[in-house]
Protein backbone atom coordinates (compact mmCIF):
# COMPACT_ATOMS: atom_id res chain seq x y z
CA UNK A 1 0.00 0.00 0.00
CA UNK A 2 2.84 2.26 1.01
CA UNK A 3 3.92 2.61 -2.79
CA UNK A 4 0.28 3.46 -4.24
CA UNK A 5 -0.23 6.57 -5.75
CA UNK A 6 -3.11 7.47 -3.41
CA UNK A 7 -0.89 6.27 -0.35
CA UNK A 8 0.40 10.05 0.13
CA UNK A 9 -3.27 11.09 0.62
CA UNK A 10 -4.21 7.64 2.94
CA UNK A 11 -1.20 9.61 5.19
CA UNK A 12 -2.75 12.67 5.24
CA UNK A 13 -6.42 10.53 5.97
CA UNK A 14 -4.59 8.64 8.83
CA UNK A 15 -2.47 11.55 10.55
CA UNK A 16 -6.23 13.75 9.97
CA UNK A 17 -7.40 12.11 13.16
CA UNK A 18 -4.30 11.75 14.91
CA UNK A 19 -4.48 15.68 14.41
CA UNK A 20 -8.02 15.75 15.83
CA UNK A 21 -7.03 13.21 18.96
CA UNK A 22 -4.46 15.74 19.60
CA UNK A 23 -6.48 19.25 19.78
CA UNK A 24 -9.68 17.89 21.21
CA UNK A 25 -7.45 16.52 24.06
CA UNK A 26 -5.54 19.49 25.06
CA UNK A 27 -8.66 21.81 24.18
CA UNK A 28 -11.53 20.10 26.68
CA UNK A 29 -10.22 21.77 29.72
CA UNK A 30 -10.32 25.05 28.48
CA UNK A 31 -13.95 24.79 28.77
CA UNK A 32 -14.83 22.44 31.94
CA UNK A 33 -12.93 24.76 34.59
CA UNK A 34 -16.40 25.54 35.90
CA UNK A 35 -17.86 21.66 36.07
CA UNK A 36 -14.18 20.87 37.40
CA UNK A 37 -14.61 23.47 40.20
CA UNK A 38 -16.92 21.70 42.37
CA UNK A 39 -14.36 19.21 43.05
CA UNK A 40 -11.13 21.06 42.66
CA UNK A 41 -11.08 24.56 44.21
CA UNK A 42 -8.40 25.64 43.53
CA UNK A 43 -9.39 25.97 39.53
CA UNK A 44 -11.93 28.89 41.09
CA UNK A 45 -9.06 31.43 40.71
CA UNK A 46 -8.91 32.20 36.85
CA UNK A 47 -5.02 32.83 37.85
CA UNK A 48 -4.55 29.51 38.92
CA UNK A 49 -6.50 28.06 35.42
CA UNK A 50 -4.08 29.90 33.21
CA UNK A 51 -1.13 28.54 35.04
CA UNK A 52 -2.63 24.84 34.23
CA UNK A 53 -3.03 25.78 30.21
CA UNK A 54 0.32 27.38 31.03
CA UNK A 55 2.24 24.44 31.96
CA UNK A 56 1.10 22.22 29.36
CA UNK A 57 2.29 25.26 26.73
CA UNK A 58 5.88 25.46 28.18
CA UNK A 59 6.50 22.01 28.73
CA UNK A 60 5.14 21.86 24.96
CA UNK A 61 7.36 23.62 23.74
CA UNK A 62 10.64 22.87 25.70
CA UNK A 63 10.17 19.41 24.27
CA UNK A 64 9.99 20.76 20.46
CA UNK A 65 12.78 20.71 19.49
CA UNK A 66 14.02 17.74 21.11
CA UNK A 67 11.12 16.16 19.32
CA UNK A 68 11.90 17.48 15.81
CA UNK A 69 15.77 16.13 16.03
CA UNK A 70 14.47 13.04 17.44
CA UNK A 71 11.84 12.75 14.12
CA UNK A 72 15.27 13.76 12.10
CA UNK A 73 16.92 10.54 13.15
CA UNK A 74 14.00 7.78 14.38
CA UNK A 75 10.98 6.29 12.30
CA UNK A 76 8.59 9.33 12.28
CA UNK A 77 5.65 6.38 12.66
CA UNK A 78 6.78 4.66 15.98
CA UNK A 79 7.36 8.56 17.30
CA UNK A 80 3.54 9.29 16.22
CA UNK A 81 1.95 6.31 17.30
CA UNK A 82 3.75 6.24 20.79
CA UNK A 83 3.01 10.06 20.93
CA UNK A 84 -0.86 9.60 20.67
CA UNK A 85 -0.57 6.20 22.88
CA UNK A 86 0.93 8.29 25.74
CA UNK A 87 -1.41 11.31 26.07
CA UNK A 88 -4.21 9.43 25.35
CA UNK A 89 -3.39 7.63 28.20
CA UNK A 90 -3.16 10.68 30.29
CA UNK A 91 -6.75 11.82 29.14
CA UNK A 92 -7.44 8.85 30.43
CA UNK A 93 -6.46 9.73 33.60
CA UNK A 94 -6.92 13.31 33.89
CA UNK A 95 -10.22 11.67 34.68
CA UNK A 96 -9.23 9.96 38.14
CA UNK A 97 -7.63 13.15 39.71
CA UNK A 98 -8.60 14.45 42.59
CA UNK A 99 -6.79 17.75 43.22
CA UNK A 100 -5.19 20.61 41.46
CA UNK A 101 -1.13 18.96 41.65
CA UNK A 102 -2.36 15.78 40.05
CA UNK A 103 -4.03 17.98 36.83
CA UNK A 104 -0.93 19.79 37.19
CA UNK A 105 1.76 17.09 36.69
CA UNK A 106 -0.59 15.16 33.76
CA UNK A 107 -0.86 18.04 31.94
CA UNK A 108 3.00 18.63 32.15
CA UNK A 109 2.76 15.24 30.62
CA UNK A 110 0.25 15.86 28.06
CA UNK A 111 2.78 18.64 27.06
CA UNK A 112 5.58 16.21 26.73
CA UNK A 113 4.11 13.62 24.45
CA UNK A 114 1.92 15.61 22.30
CA UNK A 115 5.40 17.85 21.46
CA UNK A 116 6.59 14.47 19.70
CA UNK A 117 3.47 14.51 17.25
CA UNK A 118 3.31 17.42 14.82
CA UNK A 119 6.89 17.89 13.47
CA UNK A 120 7.37 14.52 12.79
CA UNK A 121 3.75 14.67 10.92
CA UNK A 122 4.45 17.45 9.08
CA UNK A 123 7.62 16.54 8.30
CA UNK A 124 6.51 12.85 6.99
CA UNK A 125 3.43 14.97 4.35
CA UNK A 126 5.54 17.65 3.64
CA UNK A 127 7.96 13.87 1.95
CA UNK A 128 5.13 12.57 0.67
CA UNK A 129 3.88 15.88 -0.71
CA UNK A 130 5.68 17.61 -3.68
CA UNK A 131 4.97 20.86 -5.09
CA UNK A 132 1.73 20.64 -6.43
CA UNK A 133 -0.04 19.32 -3.07
CA UNK A 134 1.90 20.43 -0.27
CA UNK A 135 0.05 23.24 0.72
CA UNK A 136 -3.49 21.48 0.37
CA UNK A 137 -2.06 18.41 1.87
CA UNK A 138 -0.83 20.70 5.01
CA UNK A 139 -4.38 22.48 4.98
CA UNK A 140 -6.23 19.36 5.30
CA UNK A 141 -4.64 18.11 8.23
CA UNK A 142 -4.72 21.22 10.02
CA UNK A 143 -8.62 20.78 9.44
CA UNK A 144 -8.14 18.29 11.82
CA UNK A 145 -6.48 19.99 14.46
CA UNK A 146 -9.50 22.66 13.81
CA UNK A 147 -11.85 19.89 14.13
CA UNK A 148 -10.35 18.49 17.36
CA UNK A 149 -10.45 22.22 18.80
CA UNK A 150 -13.96 22.62 17.89
CA UNK A 151 -15.09 18.94 19.64
CA UNK A 152 -12.71 19.85 22.84
CA UNK A 153 -15.33 22.94 22.93
CA UNK A 154 -18.09 21.24 23.84
CA UNK A 155 -16.15 19.53 26.81
CA UNK A 156 -17.94 21.93 29.31
CA UNK A 157 -21.49 20.53 27.39
CA UNK A 158 -20.69 16.78 27.87
CA UNK A 159 -19.65 17.84 31.52
CA UNK A 160 -22.92 18.60 32.12
CA UNK A 161 -24.66 15.94 30.15
CA UNK A 162 -22.45 13.32 31.75
CA UNK A 163 -19.88 14.28 33.94
CA UNK A 164 -16.20 15.96 33.57
CA UNK A 165 -14.88 12.78 34.74
CA UNK A 166 -16.26 10.41 31.96
CA UNK A 167 -15.73 12.64 29.50
CA UNK A 168 -11.55 12.67 29.54
CA UNK A 169 -12.46 9.08 30.46
CA UNK A 170 -13.81 8.09 26.85
CA UNK A 171 -11.98 10.46 24.91
CA UNK A 172 -8.64 8.28 26.19
CA UNK A 173 -10.22 5.08 26.09
CA UNK A 174 -10.61 6.11 21.89
CA UNK A 175 -7.15 7.85 21.27
CA UNK A 176 -5.35 4.27 22.51
CA UNK A 177 -7.39 2.49 20.50
CA UNK A 178 -6.59 4.44 17.62
CA UNK A 179 -2.73 4.28 18.25
CA UNK A 180 -2.99 0.45 17.83
CA UNK A 181 -4.80 0.75 13.97
CA UNK A 182 -2.28 3.14 13.67
CA UNK A 183 0.48 0.74 13.50
CA UNK A 184 -0.68 -0.81 11.52
CA UNK A 185 -1.66 1.10 8.89
CA UNK A 186 1.00 4.40 8.70
CA UNK A 187 4.03 3.82 6.86
CA UNK A 188 7.22 5.78 7.39
CA UNK A 189 9.43 7.26 4.15
CA UNK A 190 12.49 7.65 3.29
CA UNK A 191 14.16 10.63 3.19
CA UNK A 192 17.37 10.28 1.11
CA UNK A 193 18.06 7.95 -1.30
CA UNK A 194 20.36 6.45 1.20
CA UNK A 195 17.48 5.62 3.48
CA UNK A 196 16.37 3.30 1.08
CA UNK A 197 19.18 0.94 0.67
CA UNK A 198 20.02 1.24 4.73
CA UNK A 199 16.25 1.69 6.06
CA UNK A 200 17.98 4.42 8.47
CA UNK A 201 17.89 8.72 8.14
CA UNK A 202 21.23 9.98 6.96
CA UNK A 203 20.50 12.83 9.49
CA UNK A 204 22.60 10.15 11.89
CA UNK A 205 25.37 10.83 10.54
CA UNK A 206 25.03 14.26 11.18
CA UNK A 207 25.53 16.04 14.98
CA UNK A 208 23.02 17.95 16.47
CA UNK A 209 25.33 20.91 16.80
CA UNK A 210 26.07 20.66 13.59
CA UNK A 211 22.73 20.71 12.43
CA UNK A 212 21.85 23.70 14.50
CA UNK A 213 24.47 25.49 13.86
CA UNK A 214 23.40 25.23 9.96
CA UNK A 215 19.53 26.31 10.61
CA UNK A 216 20.89 29.15 12.86
CA UNK A 217 23.39 30.67 10.44
CA UNK A 218 20.31 31.15 8.01
CA UNK A 219 19.42 34.30 8.05
CA UNK A 220 15.96 33.14 6.20
CA UNK A 221 15.10 30.65 9.23
CA UNK A 222 15.03 33.65 11.90
CA UNK A 223 12.50 35.73 9.68
CA UNK A 224 10.40 32.61 9.45
CA UNK A 225 10.83 31.84 12.98
CA UNK A 226 9.39 35.15 14.02
CA UNK A 227 7.06 34.92 11.31
CA UNK A 228 5.67 31.89 12.88
CA UNK A 229 6.20 33.20 16.85
CA UNK A 230 4.19 36.10 16.63
CA UNK A 231 0.64 35.18 15.40
CA UNK A 232 0.95 32.68 18.00
CA UNK A 233 -0.13 34.97 20.24
CA UNK A 234 -3.55 35.32 18.78
CA UNK A 235 -3.47 31.70 18.20
CA UNK A 236 -3.20 29.97 21.46
CA UNK A 237 -5.37 33.25 22.82
CA UNK A 238 -8.21 32.50 20.99
CA UNK A 239 -8.04 28.33 21.96
CA UNK A 240 -7.65 29.44 25.28
CA UNK A 241 -8.96 32.13 26.38
CA UNK A 242 -11.80 32.99 23.49
CA UNK A 243 -14.62 30.78 24.86
CA UNK A 244 -13.93 33.18 28.41
CA UNK A 245 -14.44 35.98 25.90
CA UNK A 246 -17.43 35.18 24.50
CA UNK A 247 -18.91 34.29 27.44
CA UNK A 248 -18.35 37.47 29.41
CA UNK A 249 -18.82 39.95 26.02
CA UNK A 250 -22.30 37.95 25.29
CA UNK A 251 -23.34 36.78 28.87
CA UNK A 252 -23.70 33.35 28.32
CA UNK A 253 -23.00 30.57 30.12
CA UNK A 254 -19.70 28.67 29.20
CA UNK A 255 -21.83 25.32 28.07
CA UNK A 256 -22.81 27.79 24.98
CA UNK A 257 -19.94 29.82 24.84
CA UNK A 258 -17.15 26.95 24.60
CA UNK A 259 -18.93 25.25 21.39
CA UNK A 260 -19.69 28.43 19.83
CA UNK A 261 -16.35 29.85 19.92
CA UNK A 262 -14.45 27.05 19.11
CA UNK A 263 -17.16 25.57 16.26
CA UNK A 264 -17.29 29.57 14.94
CA UNK A 265 -12.83 29.40 14.38
CA UNK A 266 -12.91 25.77 13.33
CA UNK A 267 -15.42 26.11 10.58
CA UNK A 268 -13.90 29.59 9.21
CA UNK A 269 -10.30 27.74 9.54
CA UNK A 270 -11.45 24.97 7.88
CA UNK A 271 -11.89 27.44 4.92
CA UNK A 272 -9.16 29.24 5.13
CA UNK A 273 -6.69 26.55 5.47
CA UNK A 274 -8.58 24.96 2.17
CA UNK A 275 -8.50 27.75 0.32
CA UNK A 276 -4.93 29.02 1.45
CA UNK A 277 -3.87 25.43 0.49
CA UNK A 278 -5.22 25.74 -2.84
CA UNK A 279 -4.55 29.25 -3.50
CA UNK A 280 -1.04 28.38 -2.71
CA UNK A 281 -0.56 25.46 -5.18
CA UNK A 282 -1.12 27.26 -7.70
CA UNK A 283 0.55 30.25 -6.91
CA UNK A 284 3.59 28.91 -6.67
CA UNK A 285 3.80 27.72 -10.03
CA UNK A 286 3.87 31.08 -11.44
CA UNK A 287 5.42 33.02 -8.48
CA UNK A 288 7.85 31.66 -6.01
CA UNK A 289 6.85 33.87 -3.15
CA UNK A 290 3.08 32.19 -3.93
CA UNK A 291 3.39 30.64 -0.98
CA UNK A 292 4.12 33.77 1.54
CA UNK A 293 1.88 36.20 -0.56
CA UNK A 294 -0.55 33.72 0.52
CA UNK A 295 0.45 33.56 4.47
CA UNK A 296 0.46 37.72 4.23
CA UNK A 297 -3.36 37.37 3.28
CA UNK A 298 -4.10 35.58 5.97
CA UNK A 299 -2.16 37.80 8.70
CA UNK A 300 -3.84 40.63 6.87
CA UNK A 301 -7.18 39.54 7.97
CA UNK A 302 -6.30 38.54 11.46
CA UNK A 303 -5.32 42.06 12.18
CA UNK A 304 -8.84 43.25 12.27
CA UNK A 305 -10.30 40.78 13.24
CA UNK A 306 -8.78 41.09 16.65
CA UNK A 307 -10.05 44.20 17.16
CA UNK A 308 -13.88 43.21 16.32
CA UNK A 309 -13.33 40.10 18.52
CA UNK A 310 -12.02 42.20 21.88
CA UNK A 311 -14.04 45.39 21.48
CA UNK A 312 -17.20 43.43 19.58
CA UNK A 313 -20.94 43.54 22.48
CA UNK A 314 -22.90 41.77 20.08
CA UNK A 315 -23.67 38.32 18.96
CA UNK A 316 -22.70 39.47 15.47
CA UNK A 317 -19.80 41.63 16.27
CA UNK A 318 -17.99 38.56 17.46
CA UNK A 319 -19.22 36.01 15.25
CA UNK A 320 -17.79 37.50 12.19
CA UNK A 321 -14.54 38.56 14.04
CA UNK A 322 -14.28 35.12 14.90
CA UNK A 323 -14.97 33.88 10.98
CA UNK A 324 -12.40 36.43 9.49
CA UNK A 325 -10.12 35.33 12.62
CA UNK A 326 -10.22 31.93 11.40
CA UNK A 327 -9.96 32.15 7.69
CA UNK A 328 -6.55 34.10 7.99
CA UNK A 329 -4.95 31.70 10.37
CA UNK A 330 -6.08 29.38 8.51
CA UNK A 331 -4.36 30.70 5.30
CA UNK A 332 -1.30 31.27 7.61
CA UNK A 333 -1.66 27.95 8.68
CA UNK A 334 -1.49 25.74 5.76
CA UNK A 335 1.55 27.39 4.42
CA UNK A 336 3.87 27.11 7.21
CA UNK A 337 5.84 24.06 6.50
CA UNK A 338 5.33 25.08 2.68
CA UNK A 339 7.03 28.08 3.52
CA UNK A 340 9.97 26.32 5.21
CA UNK A 341 10.31 23.38 2.80
CA UNK A 342 11.37 26.70 0.47
CA UNK A 343 14.66 27.45 2.61
CA UNK A 344 15.58 24.04 4.70
CA UNK A 345 16.02 20.54 3.22
CA UNK A 346 13.98 17.51 4.15
CA UNK A 347 16.12 16.30 6.56
CA UNK A 348 16.52 19.15 8.67
CA UNK A 349 13.09 20.37 8.85
CA UNK A 350 11.64 18.58 11.63
CA UNK A 351 14.39 19.88 13.49
CA UNK A 352 13.18 23.09 12.29
CA UNK A 353 9.64 22.91 13.02
CA UNK A 354 10.50 21.65 16.59
CA UNK A 355 12.12 25.22 17.26
CA UNK A 356 9.69 26.91 15.68
CA UNK A 357 6.77 24.67 17.61
CA UNK A 358 8.75 25.94 20.77
CA UNK A 359 9.21 29.66 19.87
CA UNK A 360 5.21 29.89 19.03
CA UNK A 361 4.17 27.64 22.04
CA UNK A 362 6.22 29.60 24.33
CA UNK A 363 4.46 32.91 23.02
CA UNK A 364 1.40 31.11 23.63
CA UNK A 365 2.21 30.32 27.22
CA UNK A 366 3.31 33.91 28.15
CA UNK A 367 -0.22 35.00 26.59
CA UNK A 368 -2.05 32.42 28.15
CA UNK A 369 -0.77 33.36 31.52
CA UNK A 370 -1.25 37.31 30.79
CA UNK A 371 -5.04 36.69 29.67
CA UNK A 372 -5.31 34.39 32.99
CA UNK A 373 -4.17 37.95 34.58
CA UNK A 374 -6.13 40.32 32.59
CA UNK A 375 -9.32 37.85 32.83
CA UNK A 376 -9.35 38.73 37.04
CA UNK A 377 -8.45 42.32 36.23
CA UNK A 378 -11.74 42.63 33.63
CA UNK A 379 -9.46 43.71 30.49
CA UNK A 380 -9.61 40.32 28.45
CA UNK A 381 -11.62 42.08 25.58
CA UNK A 382 -8.85 45.17 25.45
CA UNK A 383 -5.86 43.30 25.77
CA UNK A 384 -7.09 41.04 22.91
CA UNK A 385 -7.28 43.82 20.75
CA UNK A 386 -3.53 45.41 21.52
CA UNK A 387 -2.49 41.74 19.58
CA UNK A 388 -2.92 43.44 16.37
CA UNK A 389 0.23 45.89 16.54
CA UNK A 390 2.46 42.82 16.94
CA UNK A 391 1.13 41.25 14.48
CA UNK A 392 1.15 43.90 11.56
CA UNK A 393 4.50 43.96 12.54
CA UNK A 394 5.07 40.40 11.52
CA UNK A 395 3.29 41.11 8.44
CA UNK A 396 5.53 43.93 7.45
CA UNK A 397 9.27 41.64 8.19
CA UNK A 398 7.87 38.64 6.58
CA UNK A 399 7.24 40.50 3.21
CA UNK A 400 10.38 42.27 3.11
CA UNK A 401 12.64 39.85 4.02
CA UNK A 402 11.66 36.53 3.09
CA UNK A 403 13.15 35.90 -0.72
CA UNK A 404 13.39 32.02 -1.91
CA UNK A 405 15.00 31.04 -4.64
CA UNK A 406 13.17 27.45 -4.96
CA UNK A 407 9.84 25.69 -4.14
CA UNK A 408 11.90 23.09 -2.37
CA UNK A 409 15.17 23.79 -0.61
CA UNK A 410 17.62 20.39 -1.45
CA UNK A 411 21.12 22.22 0.14
CA UNK A 412 20.89 24.41 3.37
CA UNK A 413 20.86 28.86 2.45
CA UNK A 414 23.92 30.18 4.62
Amino acid sequence: MKNKVSYPWVVVGLLWFVALLNYMDRQMLSTMRISMMKDIVELESAANFGRLMAIFLWIYGLMSPASGIIADRISRKWLIVCSLGVWSAVTLLIGFATNYNQLYILRGIMGVSEALYLPSALSLIADYHQQKTRSLAVGIHMTGLYLGQAIGGFGATLALAYSWNQTFHWFGIIGVSYSIVLAFLLKDKARTADNVKSGMSSMNKTSVLKVLAMLFSNTFFWVILLYFCIPSLPGWATKNWLPTLFSQSLSIDMSVAGPMATITIALSSFIGVIFGGILSDRWIISNLKGRIFTGAIGLSLIIPSLAIIGFGQSLVMVISGAVLFGIGFGMFDANNMPILCQFVPSQNRATAYGIMNMAGVFAGAVITTFLGKSTDAGNLGRDFALMTVVVLIVLIIQLSFLKPKTDDMKEILK
